[in-house]
């Protein structure tokens, strides 16, 4: 089967904060560049987009999952349905998950060859999309976040396109694991140097691990995963 390949233009998610979150299906076939697919747009450019952080991969197993999250708490209704695209992700397919996927991991997609850069960083539009305070939070502690890649080569892919593995990465750094390190384990400083000195992590990421070692204290988070 076919990866399911959406992009999304800005619109309004509340009278405060607009969003591309709202992704749609391609209907016809897409240049894939350096900086993501044609005809994708991000809202705020200083954390989402970029040659590091150019398409977003979100596993469709996971939607199961919020599916029966949202039941087993008896919550109403989300306020998006809880379907591939709506975590705001370019690819969705299954048969990958964050804990079978490394960093540095090459796939082809059509003519474009992109390699896994970092894990997602889930923001508070999350909260606002599906009507749900906590939902950010929720989904950076369970791990649930899927993964962004930048673009080794541009080409142009189809709806008709599936997103296959071409090379392993050597530093078996799965994305979870490096999720974990930053996110959801205690101060490491061996596992915080392995990410500050990763070959094919993000600079972003590299960076905050980095800023970590140093200070000895964990990230803010609290301005990306709920709005203030």
């Amino acid at each position: 089967m076919s990866t399911l390949i959406f992009i999304g233009t800005t619109a309004p998610l509340d009278s405060e904060t607009s969003s591309a979150i709202d992704k749609q299906l391609i209907s016809g076939p897409r240049h894939c560049g350096r900086e993501g697919l044609e005809g994708d747009r991000q809202q705020d450019r200083r954390h989402h987009g970029g040659v590091e952080r150019a398409l977003h991969y979100y596993p469709g197993e996971h939607y199961v999952y919020w599916e029966e999250f949202w039941q087993a708490m008896a919550l109403p209704p989300p306020a998006s349905r809880l379907l591939p695209g709506a975590f705001g992700e370019n690819l969705s397919d299954t048969g990958l998950t964050e804990e079978q996927v490394n960093i540095g991991d090459v796939f082809t997609l059509g003519e474009a060859v992109l390699q896994v850069s970092q894990p997602r960083s889930p923001c508070y539009k999350l909260n606002l999309r599906f009507g749900y305070p906590q939902l950010s939070l929720l989904v950076q502690a369970s791990g649930r976040t899927g993964w962004l890649y930048r673009v080794l080569q541009e080409g142009t892919v189809t709806p008709d396109d599936t997103l296959k593995l071409h090379e392993l990465s050597t530093s078996n750094l799965s994305v979870r694991t490096c999720l974990d390190i930053l996110y959801n384990r205690p101060f490491c400083h061996e596992d915080l140097e392995l990410l500050a000195e990763h070959k094919t992590l993000s600079l972003g990421w590299k960076r905050h691990a980095a800023d970590r070692l140093e200070s000895g204290q964990p990230e803010r988070w609290v301005r990306r995963l709920f709005k203030r």
